[in-house]
């Protein structure tokens, strides 16, 4: 199960207007962007615990975010904004990137890469959701592999 047409109407909507000349859409996805260290989600917890006595349970997890790939750039738009696309939050040269290959994980039912950017050190983790993993796939294959 992909996106709704409806939010990936939206998308589209919002990534015109940023579109260069000769630029076209190939795959529109949600996603959720970055990694949360074990250490970041216990401290979370154990502190919202303690403020509310025990009857409010928090937890960390990455962002959510809509991913445009073009011909030319990968953008990532913020969803958190109630479903709908928000603010642009990375704008990425294409051919500057490349990627791990995508595998499964959780039990199989995400699908995760790691893009590489020419001249940065680390990686960005790229975890796609159960209802959009096998965009996971297209978008990995689509970019270089990372060596």
């Amino acid at each position: 199960m992909a996106m709704s047409a409806r939010r990936n109407r939206q998308l589209l909507e919002t990534t015109a207007p940023l579109l260069l000349p000769g630029e076209q859409v190939e795959l529109t996805s949600l996603a959720s962007i970055g990694t949360v260290s074990v250490r970041k989600q216990a401290l979370t917890t154990i502190v919202v615990a303690v403020l509310t006595l025990g009857m409010v349970m928090a937890t960390v997890r990455p962002r959510a975010a809509y991913v445009v790939l073009t011909n030319q750039r990968i953008l990532f738009f913020d969803a958190n904004q109630g479903g709908r696309p928000g603010k642009l939050l990375m704008n990425m040269a294409r051919p500057y990137v490349t990627a791990t290959a995508a595998r499964k994980a959780f039990l199989g039912l995400k699908t995760v890469t790691h893009l590489s950017v020419e001249g940065q050190e680390g990686t960005l983790k790229v975890d796609f959701p159960v209802q959009t993993r096998a965009d996971g796939h297209v978008f990995a294959g689509a970019l270089p592999v990372t060596r």
